[in-house]
Formats: structure tokens, sequence, C-alpha cells
């Protein structure tokens, strides 16, 4: 069953006023992971941008979508959606109750929906003696991930940053990674082990850049992430 994949990020003696520094480097760490040696490409730009007040039931009360497609050109949002200067504009109003989230996209390799043809509208009755056909291999390809990434004021959702970090990233659910159902061949071992690196290169480069205190990765199931990847990349080799 898919899960929900987060990244939870500590910092020493953190202070609110810490926090804006604290998300840009995480965010320009996710830009060059993201980019993949293109710099300057749309992924290293932020697409939207929010401040939550009090928890996340409350409406948020600052929000802004960046247009960083072929019309950035002409657009205002081609420098304010760089990570700095969004980061800058969300939280010009810091309060200690608030979280600040930052959504940008990354490629990742995942499998095309099966087409639904003619056939499936009026399927024929199985021959039971029949040998069992081969099940249909997933065509992949890579498409736009988005990932958010919240910075959390102390007071926010009644101190959850213990629990859930100073900054936390959200990755989505974690089929990308795992790929619990569908046939996986060798052509798709090969496109989950680019989505495992990259998810690893993102991490250690926070790590090694980023002066945090301690990193969690985990699922919203409590299962520990580590034992899934060790065990898909298992059964992929």
């Amino acid at each position: 069953m898919a899960d929900q994949l987060y990244l939870s990020l500590w910092y020493p003696n953190f202070r609110l006023q810490s926090l804006p520094a604290a998300l840009v480097g995480v965010l320009r760490q996710f830009a060059l992971i993201a980019q993949d040696g293109k710099p300057n490409s749309e992924l290293g730009r932020v697409a939207a941008a929010s401040s939550y007040p009090m928890d996340w039931t409350e409406s948020p009360v600052y929000q802004r979508i960046y247009v960083n497609d072929e019309r950035a050109e002409e657009s205002a949002d081609t420098e304010a959606s760089l990570p700095e200067n969004a980061v800058a504009e969300a939280t010009e109003q810091m309060h200690e109750d608030s979280a600040y989230e930052f959504e940008m996209n990354w490629m990742l390799w995942l499998p095309e929906p099966a087409a639904a043809t003619d056939e499936d509208d009026d399927p024929e009755i199985p021959d039971l003696d029949a040998e069992p056909e081969p099940a249909p291999k997933l065509a992949w390809r890579q498409q736009l991930s988005r990932v958010r990434i919240i910075g959390f004021g102390p007071d926010f959702d009644e101190g959850s940053y213990e629990q859930n970090g100073h900054i936390r990233v959200d990755f989505g659910l974690d089929t990308p990674w795992v790929m619990e159902d569908g046939v996986v061949d060798l052509a798709a071992a090969k496109h989950i082990q680019q989505n495992v690196e990259k998810l690893l290169a993102f991490t250690l480069s926070v790590e090694k850049h980023c002066g945090i205190s301690s990193r969690l990765l985990w699922t919203e199931s409590g299962e520990p992430l580590a034992e899934k990847l060790i065990a898909r990349l298992q059964r992929l080799n």
C-alpha cells in the first residue's frame, strides 16, 4: 500500500529568526538536485508559497502561485520565484504560530497508467484451461512530481515541530521509490533505482550543506523506509 513519505530536519539552537535562512538553504539544495545539471530551469524555482496560521485547519493568510513556464520571461515571477526571493516575501511578516510552505517540482520516473481499450467494455469469458497471459509491461516516463517544503514556527499546531522537524519535506506518496504494485522488469528496476538515487542525493546534500543537527526520513504509517527501500532493491537485483 502506498505511504506518505517525509524528511524531517532539526537544527541546533534554533530560533524563529533563523527559519528564513534555513528554508532558503533547503530549497537551494532541492533546486540543485531537481535541475540535474541544467541551471536556470523552472525546476530550480518555487512554484507556490503559502503561510498558514495556528494549524492546518486554517486557511492560508498568504498565498502566491508563480508562473515558471515559457511565459515567465514576460512575467514578474522570473526573479520572484527564486528560493531566496520567494522565502523573503512569504516570511516578511513572521509569527511564532505560523507555518510557511513552499512547493517545488522535480522529475521522477513513473509508470504510465494503462490505456483503456474497447475490449475492456466487452470482456470475453475466460478459458479456465488456457495458459495465463503474462502481465503487460508498464511504460515508464519522467514526470513532474510536486514536493512541499515547510518551515514551522515554534507555536504552530501546538509545537508540532518537535515531531515534524523545524523544517519538513513532504515528498508525496512513496510509490516512485518502492513501487509495491505492478510489473517490475529490468527497465522499471533501473528507473526505480534512479528515483532512489535522487532521493538519497537530496537527503545527503541537505545533511552536508544545511547545518542540521539531525534528520529523519520516515513514512506516515511508521514503517521503516530503509527496510522498504532495501527490500525493493533486493527484489530488483
